[in-house]
């Protein structure tokens, strides 16, 4: 993104702003302009105050000191982390605040949304795509973004970042979604050690200014430490020092100390987040056939047939509403399919994070989340520790574990539930959107953890560059039951099926107003209107089915040999059965006082799981050979 040309008077300017939270300063020194018609980003930790800081842009709260300035008649618009809907309808609560009535009802419009819609038992994707509608609605001078992307389909975000980037007023953002911030952003402003430093340039910039930034903060660190070592050497070893006690020295080295003592606090704080997969499980992890699911004349999943192995990267992208999580479901063996079969592989370990936060009430605390069967410790990966500890390696003080979770940001809540999947043994992860409210350290933390598992990975996820640097497979998903499966993470994804994800015909309710570029324009009929409908219809597919050129001749489909067959009849059985074997010998083995009983037994116990483990193994290897093999001769 090119820098702007020339500096501009700004709407809003922060100067030295200064505000206390609990024993120390949120914001110490804060210096912040924002200009008119640029594209901002506020990127820093969960906890720095980002949010916080945006409603002090919007005079929302008064800081302790330091001055805040604005042009004449800026309006503010903001959508919140968490936006609350009121309303009788979705047009009702887009006209709430400044927005004219055919301003609103188009920009709910284009954001796919039924203008008469009741605001009752919103989805997340619509609640955000409604608050979007309602800012965008009353043309503010600057626009005000916590978080915007959380639980919008690719499509919706897309979509986001056109209208952005087609916006007359000035945007401030605060995303963890990189891609997203590489697109619409100008200007960088990195609120980092109660402080803000602003970079001139887009955020795909940022990454190298701010590494550059931290480099040269520790070493300055590093100086002030040799500094101190320096004048705490030559006051204790001066004979003049000594006598005279000089208390110009005295004082100046006392000064140096409080500064290093004041840098160290700041200086970020490192987590510590760690997986264990646990057991190993069978080769095969799951092979669906012709899968389908429907829910009553609702086709959410058109004949599928996929296989997963140990180790696989799979990552599940469409619009909301798709039918992911019932995918995933299908696939865990959680829910059963229409028509198809579902063979799941032996010895699965599954731990599966879901969206939803459903677990975590709002008037429990951290500690009681941490601990739900009571007590001060937590079975980390099979190893007991202090819920204090293991609290503290994910980030959280001592204050923070007796506080309500209604208190924790949501990129806190988020990580609170990270902790909680983690800490259990796992050679399978299911993670539905889990980069939601996270911030970028923490992004990058989960990345390089997931890099490294050896197990079988499976996620449901929005955002496209974390799609990019971890999938190895990537289950494409269009809302109208087609499935499409392809090598590669989401760029791999979307140049080897263009279109695919193309938004399906306009909603059922018929779009009625369209928007003008020029604002207070005129509103004109509109026949369509893109849909982000959260609930998918049985519609035709919009994707041709992979066919052959016409000049090729397609080759006659084969059949195995009868013992192939057999065979493959034989490992489906054993496949069946060895787990419930493996399982029976796992359980005299958990048996503690089984060795001090009868070691001959348990040592010919042992052999035996060992046996049936390498059985089931070969099992697996064959009838996954056999299964290609098939599948081959089927053309």
């Amino acid at each position: 993104m090119a820098p702007r040309s020339s500096p501009r008077p700004p709407l809003v300017a922060l100067k030295d702003v200064r505000l206390q939270d609990g024993p120390r300063p949120l914001f110490d020194g804060v210096d912040l302009a924002l200009e008119p018609r640029t594209r901002s980003c506020l990127v820093g930790r969960n906890g720095a105050g980002k949010s916080t800081l945006m409603k002090v842009v919007m005079g929302l709260i008064e800081p302790d000191s330091g001055t805040r300035s604005m042009q004449a008649g800026v309006r503010f618009a903001y959508v919140p982390q968490e936006p609350l809907i009121a309303g009788d309808t979705l047009l009702d609560y887009a006209t709430s605040g400044e927005a004219e009535p055919w301003t609103a009802e188009a920009w709910l419009t284009t954001f796919g949304m039924d203008p008469q819609k009741s605001t009752k038992g919103l989805s997340g994707g619509e609640i955000r795509r409604a608050a979007l509608a309602k800012a965008f609605a009353e043309e503010p001078d600057l626009l005000l973004l916590d978080e915007p992307t959380n639980h919008m389909d690719i499509l919706a975000i897309e979509l986001l970042e056109k209208e952005i980037i087609d916006a007359r007023c000035a945007t401030l953002i605060v995303s963890h979604d990189r891609a997203f911030l590489n697109r619409v952003t100008q200007s960088c402003h990195w609120l980092e050690g109660r402080r803000v430093r602003t970079l001139n340039k887009g955020f795909d910039a940022f990454d190298e200014w701010a590494a550059k930034t931290m480099e040269e903060e520790a070493l300055a660190f590093q100086k002030l430490t040799k500094t101190i070592e320096r004048e705490t050497a030559t006051f204790y070893s001066s004979i003049t020092a000594r006598r005279s006690r000089n208390e110009g020295r005295a004082r100046s080295l006392d000064a140096l100390r409080a500064e290093r003592a004041e840098q160290a606090q700041d200086r970020p704080r490192e987590m510590y987040m760690g997986v264990d997969s646990g057991g190993t499980s069978g080769k095969l992890v799951a092979d669906l056939k012709g899968v389908t699911k429907s829910f009553g004349d609702r086709v959410v999943i058109k004949p599928f047939t996929s296989r997963i192995v140990r180790g696989a990267r799979l990552a599940i992208v469409g619009p909301n509403g798709a039918g992911k999580t019932t995918l995933v479901k299908i696939m865990l063996g959680e829910l059963a399919p229409t028509e198809g079969t579902v063979k799941l592989g032996a010895s699965l370990e599954t731990v599966y994070l879901d969206q939803s936060r459903d677990g975590l009430r709002s008037d429990m605390t951290l500690w009681d989340v941490l601990t739900p069967g009571g007590g001060d410790s937590i079975i980390v990966r099979g190893i007991s520790k202090h819920v204090a500890a293991y609290a503290k390696d994910f980030l959280f003080t001592d204050a923070q574990l007796r506080q309500p979770i209604s208190t924790l940001s949501g990129g806190e809540r988020n990580r609170l539930l990270l902790a909680l999947a983690l800490a259990k043994p796992a050679n399978m992860l299911v993670l539905d959107e889990p980069t939601n409210d996270l911030d970028m350290d923490t992004l990058d933390k989960l990345q390089e953890l997931l890099e490294q598992y050896d197990g079988t990975l499976i996620l449901v996820s929005h955002d496209r560059d974390f799609v990019d640097r971890l999938a190895t497979s990537t289950i494409g998903m269009n809302g109208r039951g087609d499935i499409v499966e392809t090598p590669g993470g989401w760029t791999d994804f979307i140049g080897q099926n263009p279109g695919f994800l193309s938004p399906s015909p306009s909603p059922s309710w018929g779009g009625t107003v369209s928007r003008q570029a020029s604002q207070g324009g005129e509103v004109q009929p509109q026949s369509q209107a893109t849909s982000f409908s959260d609930s998918p219809t049985p519609t035709a597919s919009a994707v041709a089915p992979p066919h052959k050129g016409e000049g090729e001749v397609r080759a006659k489909p084969g059949k195995m040999s009868f013992k192939d067959t057999h065979r493959l009849k034989e490992l489906d059985a054993l496949i069946h059965e060895l787990p419930d074997t493996i399982k029976a010998h796992q359980s005299r083995l958990d048996d503690v006082n089984f060795y001090s009983r009868d070691p001959a037994g348990f040592a010919s116990t042992m052999k035996a799981l060992e046996a049936a483990q390498s059985k089931l193994a070969a099992a697996e290897e064959e009838w996954l050979e056999l299964e290609a093999k098939r599948e081959a001769l089927a053309g």
